[in-house]
């Protein structure tokens, strides 16, 4: 039995990992703020024994995070900010959550002795590939400020376990989707637009002509990722966890059934995420278990989850996401 510690471990991503680790006998400790996480994604893991919940800002001053990281064998690094249109209007809360709350993060693993460090990095750093499936030497380019946070904090944990002989990974997340994905606030992934949308019985709002592509991956599959990253040798390493697949807006509207009406194309926005998943395969042995159509239909069957989910149409869209034409309109690169 280890010791691990989720950051960001109440969130969408995170509360899967906790309920991977504790099913296979660990005991872990979940540090969350609750900006963006939910208790009710943890309610399973706070009816066991082997589970402790840390309410704390990773980027906070103090010692918060020395003493949850105290004992640990390893932490996950999932805390953080995510979506495209805040982090253009709120840069600064990026920069705090993403960069500052990575280095006291990996200054905590430091100053506790903590074995491994795995960050949760994003495939936004790539913005438009210029290769698919795009490998981890893909040239990097964000095009806005959540997918530059992202790779600021990536650099700091891969430099910190260099400086400071720390092991530490650093895993690309390519779209990931699945239950208690975040169903509140600013318009943002495409499932939980589009979930919200079918129950209120209104047409999904689709990007273009829907035959971009994206590398839709399944969260339990990402969970296991970040558990095999932990338990493998590999260190000081970049790898893409994708589901070795891509596949068309129009696809994943033709499974979820329903009418659809058009929007128009957002600048920054690549035409297709495809990850180049075989540095991943030779190094932890990981590959993608489910597939799109299984995940999807694992999405229906909880579509009620999106029951008070805001429904977004063309115009709430278009005043939503005003601020990413006004700055990013006209950009290439």
């Amino acid at each position: 039995m280890a010791r691990y510690v989720v950051t960001g471990g109440a969130g969408f991503i995170g509360s899967h990992l906790v309920d991977l680790l504790l099913a296979r006998g660990h005991r872990v400790v979940a540090v969350d703020n609750f900006a963006t996480g939910r208790e009710k994604n943890l309610a399973s893991a706070l009816a066991s024994p082997a589970f402790s919940l840390v309410r704390a800002d990773v980027a906070d001053d103090g010692d918060a995070l020395e003493q949850a990281f105290a004992g640990a064998d390893g932490v996950f690094h999932l805390a953080g900010l995510a979506d495209i249109v805040p982090s253009i209007e709120r840069p600064g809360d990026y920069y705090r959550a993403n960069v500052h709350g990575t280095f006291r993060v990996c200054e905590a693993v430091r100053a506790s002795g903590v074995r491994k460090l795995v960050y949760a990095a994003s495939s936004s750093c790539y913005g438009i590939p210029d290769v698919f499936p795009t490998p981890e030497s893909a040239a990097i380019r964000p095009q806005y400020p959540y997918a530059l946070t992202k790779e600021l904090g990536e650099q700091i944990v891969l430099h910190w376990g260099r400086v400071y002989g720390i092991p530490a990974v650093s895993l690309r997340l390519f779209n990931v989707f699945g239950p208690r994905s975040r169903t509140s606030g600013t318009y943002g992934a495409v499932f939980g637009v589009f979930l919200a949308q079918k129950l209120a019985g209104k047409p999904m709002t689709v990007v273009g002509d829907g035959m971009q592509t994206r590398d839709f991956t399944y969260v339990a599959d990402v969970a296991a990722a970040f558990a095999a990253a932990m338990d493998a040798p590999a260190a000081d390493v970049v790898l893409n966890v994708g589901s070795g697949g891509t596949y068309s807006v129009n696809r994943l509207v033709e499974l979820l059934g329903g009418e659809v009406v058009h929007i128009p194309k957002r600048p920054g926005e690549p035409d297709c995420t495809f990850a180049d998943v075989s540095r991943i395969a030779a190094t932890l042995g990981w590959r993608a278990q489910t597939s799109l159509e299984d995940g999807v239909a694992r999405m229906l069957e909880r579509i009620d989850d999106w029951r008070d989910a805001p429904v977004w149409d063309q115009e709430s869209i278009a005043t939503a996401t005003r601020s990413w034409f006004t700055h990013l309109g006209g950009r290439t690169s």
